[in-house]
């Protein structure tokens, strides 16, 4: 019989989980990279933008195309989310006010102007789909090892649709499902299902990552009779942290601590102690150490840093061994 794995089988110590130097400064490019490819569309309206208002002789005249009367209304400051709460009066009011106030003061640039207050509305929106970036970059990763590690054993997976919700086979060509998977089911003895960021009924906060013993039919959302209301049904629950700036590595690891003792109050409210595990992409010396120190008390069963391979690798494995 196979041994089982823990987290003896890629830590030696606390400094095993700090980040290093060069994984935090890649980290930080790969984040900046993806905020410029989630930012390509938006350069690319304004340039559309820019080429259909050009054939305004001046700011007035905007008014008479009316194919950009939308991005018109985004220069003036109105977001997509406030043009549905205001009326046709409130949305040519800010279009006078834009025009006004700040194109017709431009005088000849009043074009560029345009542009330039359509980039400021459109990257204000941005910014707010992008303060969970690193988080989701962080997700990806893990999933992407997890995937990869079950291929690699030869192991058939189904990966549950985050907005179908339906459960697919795996196939050869499993690029970029990452981006769209919500949860991970396989076979070991028994079905395993893996479910990401699962609101457990009976603690009713988010866990980011929740194992079960069950097929992937049994998990039923918005129903009682689903497999996550059974509390003997749960294996392991675990926190994944994918920020990777070390100033805020020690809130999302306070963040990560509460949120594990809070699962391990009311499984152990039930007399139940499913597996609890963390994995960080930003650890600091200090919190490595709390960590480390919880491993080696049974507090935590296992934990990673999520920018070493083999520490990524060695959780996947011991994952799906459960």
């Amino acid at each position: 019989m196979t041994e089982r794995m823990s987290y003896k089988d890629h830590l030696t110590s606390s400094d095993s989980l700090v980040t290093p130097y060069e994984e935090t400064r890649a980290g930080f490019i790969a984040l900046a990279l993806e905020k410029n490819r989630k930012a390509t569309p938006f350069v690319e309206e304004a340039k559309v933008l820019k080429v259909l208002a050009s054939k305004a002789p001046n700011p007035q005249s905007l008014l008479k195309i009316t194919e950009i009367r939308a991005s018109i209304l985004t220069a003036a400051g109105v977001s997509d989310k406030a043009t549905k709460h205001l009326s046709n009066n409130d949305k040519n009011e800010a279009i006078k006010g834009l025009i006004e106030n700040f194109l017709e003061p431009s005088g000849k640039d009043f074009v560029d102007e345009l542009v330039y207050r359509f980039l400021l509305t459109r990257g204000d929106s941005l910014g707010g789909s992008l303060r969970n970036l690193a988080g989701s970059l962080g997700e990806r990763k893990f999933t992407r090892a997890l995937i990869s590690t079950m291929s690699i054993q030869d192991k058939k997976y189904k990966w549950l649709h985050s907005k179908s919700r339906k459960w697919i086979n795996c196939s050869a060509d499993d690029s970029n499902i990452e981006l769209h998977l919500k949860g991970l089911n396989w076979q070991t003895t028994n079905n395993r299902t893996l479910i990401y960021n699962l609101t457990v009924p009976f603690i009713e906060k988010n866990v980011d990552l929740c194992l079960f013993n069950c097929a992937p039919d049994e998990i039923i959302f918005r129903n009682k009779k689903s497999c996550h209301y059974s509390l003997e049904k749960y294996i392991a629950l675990g926190e994944l942290k994918g920020g990777i700036d070390p100033a805020g590595a020690d809130e999302h690891w306070k963040t990560a601590n509460s949120a594990l003792g809070r699962i391990r109050a009311g499984f152990r409210k039930k007399k139940l102690k499913p597996m609890t595990f963390f994995i960080g992409a930003a650890i600091e010396k200090a919190m490595a150490q709390e960590i480390f120190k919880q491993l080696r008390n049974g507090v935590l069963s296992n934990a990673a840093n999520l920018t070493n391979d083999e520490q990524l690798v060695s959780i996947c494995k011991w994952l799906l061994q459960l």
